[in-house]
């Protein structure tokens, strides 16, 4: 983490002398919460920590799936202001979109939504009322944000059983796993307020949420929804998608001695070309 600080610092520094700040949107993020199972191959306990939130990467508790959102525009963001909204990494794609005056693609449905008008303070809430979260290809939870609400409540069809038991990762296996006796299974979902209670310590309950039943009858609805909006993909790791292609690699390798790389040009032409 110091590491990529470190060269975020020298991005935005870059960013500063060549007098682009003006026009460049920095969003720094993470795909993931910290691996908390990470050993090196000495045996060392490389584990990451994620604060009051349960689990770390590969689970859908908050540990694994809420990360920093950190964004600076010089002169267009205001300095210094928070926004607690659900949004998502599928965000940016859009976003960029938008910002570049291209077209969005018409045929498919994109899960992402324009970040620019929550950023902007023009509007006060997310486009997401619900964020759909999978464990590989596994629908493993569900968040929802009503409208004119504070509450975001979340949805957990499945869990992953950590091991040891008590601890808050999966240590046999390295990494949690989505499928057989390594989740359970909650019929009913289990149902969480991350409002006031974003540790995911005290599953809220018929008797605690009088309006139980019907949270849970809305997001079942959104989850079925959502389903009707997938299509089958072809498969992408079929053999001639993962096997080598040597006329593939890139010129700057070991591989191929008939060509070389000017690592101080093409750093420049690559910093230079980000911004345009």
């Amino acid at each position: 983490m110091h590491l990529r600080f470190e060269i975020s610092g020298q991005i935005l520094a870059s960013l500063e002398m060549l007098n682009l700040s003006s026009r460049t949107l920095v969003y720094f993020t993470s795909d993931q919460g910290a691996h908390i199972e990470e050993i090196s191959e000495s045996g060392e306990v490389h584990g990451g920590w994620n604060g009051i939130y349960k689990g770390g990467k590969s689970t859908n508790w908050e540990g694994g799936i809420r990360v920093p959102g950190l964004l600076r525009w010089s002169g267009v963001l205001t300095a210094g202001r928070s926004i607690d909204e659900p949004t998502s990494n599928m965000d940016i794609f859009p976003t960029i979109v938008k910002l570049s005056k291209a077209a969005m693609p018409s045929d498919r449905i994109i899960d992402g939504r324009d970040l620019m008008p929550l950023l902007l303070g023009d509007v006060q809430h997310s486009e997401h009322e619900f964020l759909f979260h999978y464990c590989n290809s596994y629908l493993s939870a569900v968040r929802w944000h009503p409208r004119h609400s504070s509450s975001v409540w979340k949805a957990h069809l499945f869990t992953p059983n950590f091991n040891p038991e008590g601890t808050q990762g999966c240590f046999d296996t390295h990494v949690c796993l989505c499928y057989g006796d390594y989740v359970s299974r909650h019929d009913p979902p289990l149902l969480y307020d991350l409002s006031c209670d974003p540790t995911e310590s005290s599953p809220v309950t018929p008797a605690s949420e009088p309006q139980y039943h019907q949270i849970l009858d809305v997001m079942q609805e959104a989850v079925e929804r959502h389903r009707g909006t997938l299509t089958p993909v072809p498969d992408q790791l079929t053999l001639n998608n993962i096997i080598w292609k040597p006329w593939l690699q890139p010129c700057c390798s070991t591989v191929w001695e008939h060509c070389h790389c000017d690592n101080d040009t093409n750093s420049n032409t690559a910093l230079n070309g980000t911004t345009d």
